[in-house]
């Protein structure tokens, strides 16, 4: 790999890609992430990556507002990017180099493959000398833009290098460790866990291009994997499968993840089937992944865990942005080495989200959270999820990890709906286990026996699929606002 990386950074240079220069992955889980990864780095330039679910527009917003220069594609989304360089506005098209999807072999290929080989086995006599610094700005991962168009998170070499070892020692990753990576190498815990920590120690690395339950299983019993990072929607679709009886996944001892609570019934039949517990961790594309993580040995359940080496988290009043004491709600605000400079081209945006505090600078998550009198912290919701139902605040993640519980229940999300009487009420869509029969009202009865009545779902919605971002999170804005919508239509 790191032959293949200097030969491609000798190509890159040729080609007048220098350092500072920003530099696209449309890419899968691959190979070539890694390879194309490293060999911008090499040259000082910035690594923009691209989620190979976004579509011309979204494409194009990214190169545009980051100036790329070079973008490395995968075959299969080459229509969509030379669609999304049609609209980016920028004055010079970007350099396109295309990863083959039938890989590499000795034998005579296609035009892409020939490229491809070639700018792996560049000569790499004439490249430059390296000169980057810790303190270079390394990456720019774009946020989802759940509140407006996605922004750039400048990380630097020391960001990622702080995010990337701590992980790693936490996990208590090792040369000897087997990592299923299926989360996306774009998403910045897909980088950092996939790629970065791995790379660091030596680990094996099993990739898997794109998420499936029953392959997921298989390769773990195949190669015996140690760790999985993954997500809490993808144990969710592992235990919903009909051949989770046959499922071996004896051989792993490490099982992570964030992004989203873990619901406690699912982490029960998680320890029920399998002897597994599921360690939450924190962070965000701004703290280049992991802030905070559960110890292996003492986790919590449905906790964002300790703030880990040099971290330092607060939860603060969101109004007067005093630091508030243990076990009361706020807005939880981190201080950390792996902290980013800023967002790119918006200084309106990063004088939002950065603030200081008794002399550091902190991030405005935008999380609702407390920690106990342990140091653990806990999250409750976003800042703006919360439901004004009749003067009661509703938490949808809290009502939602209730659902989790129903037999019935695959998946849940909880959104505001508009009603007459209360102002705002509590709708749920609901993604019905395999085998059962939708039932709202026999899921309402039982959330009534289980919950404040101010928190039981007024209206539930049974759908074949709830809408997920790349990474795998449930984007619970998109069914917010198509509730809204649907509403004001009506």
């Amino acid at each position: 790999m790191h032959r293949q990386a200097l030969g491609l950074a000798a190509w890159l240079q040729q080609r007048g890609v220098c350092k500072d220069d920003r530099v696209a992955l449309l890419l899968p889980n691959c190979p070539a992430f890694p390879v194309a990864f490293y060999a911008t780095l090499r040259l000082g330039a910035l690594v923009v990556p691209l989620s190979p679910m976004y579509k011309a527009e979204e494409i194009g917003h990214v190169l545009g507002d980051a100036g790329v220069r070079a973008v490395v594609c995968w075959q299969g989304l080459q229509e969509e990017l030379l669609r999304a360089i049609s609209v980016s506005g920028s004055d010079e098209p970007p350099l396109v180099l295309v990863v083959p999807e039938s890989g590499v072999g000795d034998t005579a290929g296609t035009a892409e493959e020939e490229t491809w080989k070639a700018a792996l086995r560049t000569d790499v006599s004439g490249l430059q000398p390296n000169c980057v610094q810790p303190g270079d700005l390394a990456m720019l991962p774009y946020t989802s833009g759940t509140t407006g168009m996605p922004k750039g998170c400048m990380h630097t070499h020391q960001t990622l290098m702080h995010s990337a070892i701590s992980f790693a020692l936490v996990q208590e990753i090792t040369s000897e460790a087997v990592s299923l990576t299926a989360v996306p190498m774009f998403h910045i815990t897909g980088l950092v866990t996939g790629v970065l920590s791995n790379v660091y120690f030596g680990t094996t690395v099993v990739l898997m291009q794109r998420w499936n339950r029953e392959e997921a299983a298989e390769l773990i019993r195949l190669h015996s994997a140690s760790h999985f990072v993954c997500i809490p929607t993808m144990i969710v679709d592992l235990l919903g499968s009909p051949r989770l009886e046959e499922f071996d996944l004896s051989s792993l001892n490490n099982l992570c993840g964030g992004g989203a609570a873990m619901p406690q019934a699912v982490a029960e039949r998680l320890q029920a089937r399998f002897g597994l517990t599921f360690v939450e961790g924190y962070g965000l594309t701004e703290t280049a992944a992991m802030t905070h993580m559960n110890p292996l040995r003492r986790p919590k359940l449905q906790c964002l865990g300790l703030p880990a080496f040099a971290n330092r988290s607060l939860v603060i009043d969101p109004e007067t942005k005093v630091p508030l004491p243990e076990n009361t709600l706020g807005e939880i605000v981190i201080s950390s080495p792996s902290l980013f400079l800023g967002y790119w081209n918006r200084p309106d945006a990063t004088a939002e989200a950065l603030i200081e505090i008794e002399g550091q600078r902190f991030l405005r998550t935008g999380d609702v959270g407390y920690f106990d009198e342990e140091g653990y912290f806990f999250l409750s919701d976003r800042l703006k999820r919360i439901i004004n139902a009749s003067g009661f605040k509703v938490s949808p993640a809290e009502v939602e990890s209730f659902l989790y519980r129903h037999p019935m229940v695959q998946e849940a999300c909880v959104v505001s709906a508009r009603d007459g009487y209360r102002g705002e009420t509590v709708k749920a869509y609901i993604v019905a286990r395999p085998g059962h029969t939708p039932d709202a009202q026999q899921i309402i009865v039982w959330a009534r026996e289980h919950m404040a009545t101010y928190k039981v779902p007024r209206t539930i919605e049974f759908v074949d699929a709830l809408p997920k971002s790349a990474s795998g999170k449930i984007l619970w804005r998109a069914l917010q606002d198509r509730d809204i919508h649907f509403n004001e239509a009506g």
